[in-house]
């Protein structure tokens, strides 16, 4: 059974690369995986990426420096606008970034489908509004629907409170809003932990995500 820690934050981020499109868990401020966001802005030349988190960064340092920086080029969330991320709003209007608003819960069932495996899916959200523009639609139902399309990633970076070290998550409150699904849809999986035990210890009971969709594990430098 592999143990799946890594030494560093750097070891984790080894093979991500310019034009990566990456999930970042975490919702309004609780549950970002702040750790694995300065790693990756440590990482120079790594550019041209996609983030995917609800919030935009909910305001966090290396989120937004990494916007700043110019070397994210679409950002996808529900909710763009928290305080003190400006830097959004100056890289949208300069024609720098691109932003995609998705509804919250499109946008979580988006990243579901596709770790589920499933394909497109209808959804009543944003019928006869600008956020259909472009997509199928129908009437089911008497009611109006969007054809909406799984949503994956190439790297997922996630918070967790537990995991052993085959990589199985107990999550700690907000951290399990979009961590569990976001874990499903990525190619590579790499979790932030607050703590790492040895294979057998969790409770089988208490686990959410099992190592069966993580790859990496970085833990606490405590």
């Amino acid at each position: 059974m592999k143990d799946k820690t890594c030494n560093n934050v750097q070891e984790a981020l080894h093979d991500l690369e310019s034009g990566a499109s990456i999930f970042v868990g975490g919702f309004g401020g609780s549950g970002i995986p702040t750790r694995l966001l300065a790693g990756l802005l440590a990482r120079r030349g790594v550019e041209d990426l996609t983030l995917i988190n609800n919030n935009a960064g909910a305001g966090e340092a290396s989120f937004l420096a990494l916007v700043a920086a110019g070397r994210v080029s679409r950002i996808v969330c529900s909710y763009p606008r928290m305080p003190g991320n400006d830097v959004i709003r100056d890289r949208v209007q300069t024609g720098g970034l691109v932003v995609d608003v998705v509804p919250q819960g499109t946008l979580v069932e988006r990243i579901r489908a596709a770790g589920a495996g499933l394909g497109p899916f209808y959804s009543p959200t944003g019928y006869g509004t600008p956020l259909a523009d472009g997509k199928q639609t129908c009437i089911y139902g008497g009611r109006g629907h969007v054809l909406e399309q799984p949503l994956r990633a190439d790297f997922a970076f996630v918070r967790a409170h537990h995991a052993d070290t085959l990589g199985n998550l107990i999550y700690r409150r907000a951290q399990r809003n979009f961590g569990p699904v976001m874990c499903m849809a990525a190619r590579t999986t790499i979790v932030e932990v607050e703590e790492i035990f040895p294979c057998g210890t969790l409770d089988p009971d208490a686990i959410v995500t099992p190592s069966l969709f993580v790859h990496r594990l970085v833990g606490s430098p405590q």
